[in-house]
C-alpha cells in the first residue's frame, strides 16, 4: 500500500531538504494557483508523488522540517488516512474523522492558508 500527495516546490524553505525517503514522482507541472495577497507566488510548481506506507511517517517528519512557515502545507493520503503536513506540525486522521480534519483546517487557517486552498481530499 502507498500514499499519494502533491508537494509545491515553492512551499519549501530555501534551505529545505527532503532526503532519505524514496518517492516515485508521477507528474510535475506548473500552474497559476497562488494567492499573492497571502504572500504566495502566483505560479506554483506541483510535484505529484507516491510514497510507500512504511515511509510516510519519515517523509512527513522531513517535510515538516523543510516546509516554509506560513500559508503552506503538503497533504498525503491513501484509502484509509490523510496526513496534512505544515512547518513544525503534522496532522494524521482516519477517513471520516471530522474532528481530525477540523483540527488540521483550524491550523491551516491560523497559518494563513487562504480558505479556497483548504481543499485537501479525504480518502
Amino acid at each position: 500500500m502507498s500514499f499519494t500527495g502533491t508537494l509545491l516546490a515553492e512551499s519549501l524553505r530555501a534551505d529545505g531538504d527532503v532526503d532519505g525517503v524514496a518517492l516515485t514522482v508521477r507528474r510535475i507541472w506548473r500552474h497559476d494557483a497562488g494567492d499573492t495577497a497571502a504572500g504566495q507566488p502566483l505560479t506554483w510548481t506541483f510535484i505529484e508523488f507516491e510514497v510507500a506506507a512504511a515511509d510516510v511517517g519519515p517523509l512527513a517528519e522531513r517535510l515538516s522540517a523543510a516546509l516554509a512557515p506560513g500559508p503552506w502545507y503538503c497533504d498525503l493520503h491513501d484509502g484509509e488516512a490523510t496526513l496534512v503536513v505544515f512547518a513544525g506540525r503534522i496532522f494524521r486522521y482516519a477517513r471520516g474523522d471530522r474532528r481530525g480534519r477540523a483540527a488540521a483546517e483550524a491550523h491551516a487557517r491560523a497559518a494563513g492558508v487562504p480558505e479556497a486552498q483548504i481543499d485537501w481530499p479525504d480518502p
